[in-house]
């Protein structure tokens, strides 16, 4: 049986909300979202603008523009075969919709306040991990820096599987 347009749409009993930086967009979706994952992909990196994106992965008709739906612009990324969406306003990143999954949005785990109802237990691309990413060697703190840390010096860290070490093979600049 098909719902009538007047009927309320099937919502869970929890959402989370999220927004962008300066709060121009604010949407929330259902909980528990489906899965949250960190992309280590360059696409990802470069839109980001950081080692890697911790993603919220639900169902589109889980997601819910509150505010703010026309400071929403889009970019066609044709290297992720997906659509990014940014704030006009802001240039927050807010969602990525990948052609190969079309029920699914995903957004950036960071721009929730509250829990999602998932932890962060998937890594995809790891292949393409920057060889600068910290990888979670011991750290102590900055001596006279309240709250900074350091990498301790020591012993060369070995290459990362997946790496590049020696001769750059990438053309691109950016992907070092």
């Amino acid at each position: 049986m098909r719902k009538s347009a007047a009927e309320p749409e099937k919502r869970s009993a929890a959402q989370a909300e999220g927004r962008c930086a300066c709060g121009t967009v604010r949407f929330e979706i259902d909980v528990p979202a489906f899965w949250v994952w960190h992309d280590h992909s360059r696409a990802t990196r470069r839109a980001a603008g950081s080692a890697y994106m911790t993603w919220v992965g639900t169902w589109r008709r889980r997601l819910r523009i509150l505010e703010g739906d026309d400071a929403i612009s889009r970019w066609e990324d044709e290297e992720a075969a997906a659509t990014r969406s940014f704030c006009a306003r802001c240039g927050t990143p807010l969602f990525l919709e990948r052609l190969t999954s079309p029920k699914f949005i995903d957004v950036p785990r960071g721009l929730f306040a509250t829990r999602t109802g998932r932890e962060a237990r998937y890594h995809i691309q790891l292949d393409q991990q920057a060889d600068w990413t910290w990888a979670g060697g011991p750290l102590s703190p900055l001596k006279g820096y309240p709250g900074v840390m350091q990498e301790r010096p020591g012993r060369k860290p070995k290459p990362r599987a997946g790496s590049q070490s020696g001769a750059r093979l990438a053309t691109d600049p950016f992907d070092l």
